[in-house]
């Protein structure tokens, strides 16, 4: 390469600075998101309030039974430090209890980004914004289920 070539790519490399990422929200003050695990989608909505979650039409200590999945489903809001201040409406279609609590919880963590950009740090060092893409291995012929092979007995 020539020098005037290194020269022009040195000088394009110094001036691309990081954009700025900027707050998506609409008319009604909220960020929306969606959040995937396993076979669930939810679809959030956030916005600034005293706290209540909302999923499929019901409270989340109500929708959600067991209190692993309601911590699963807050642990955004404590990793930025800002419990009770967002309200969230969300509903999730798909996947048993567990994937559905982990799909609110990535849409929440990505509702938050799209609110304020600056808590984008914290969430991703916490694993917050990677989306799990563990599933279900698909059931294979003359097994019983994905890997398990069928009881051989001696006859």
């Amino acid at each position: 390469m020539s020098e005037a070539k290194l020269k022009d790519l040195k000088s394009l490399t110094a001036s691309a600075e990081p954009k700025k990422r900027e707050a998506k929200i609409d008319a009604q003050g909220r960020a929306y998101a969606t959040g995937r695990r396993k076979d669930a989608v939810a679809r959030v909505w956030l916005k600034r309030g005293r706290g209540q979650v909302v999923v499929n039409g019901k409270p989340q200590d109500q929708y959600f039974g067991r209190q692993t999945h309601l911590l699963v489903l807050n642990q955004p809001f404590l990793i930025v430090g800002r419990v009770n201040e967002f309200d969230v409406m969300c509903t999730v279609k798909g996947g048993g209890l567990s994937g559905q609590a982990g799909a609110v919880r990535h849409g929440i963590s990505r509702a938050l980004e799209n609110f304020d950009p600056e808590l984008r740090a914290p969430l991703k060092k916490a694993g917050m914004m990677t989306r799990d893409a563990r599933m279900v291995e698909r059931k294979k012929v003359g097994k019983h289920k994905a890997r398990r092979s069928k009881q051989w007995v001696k006859r």
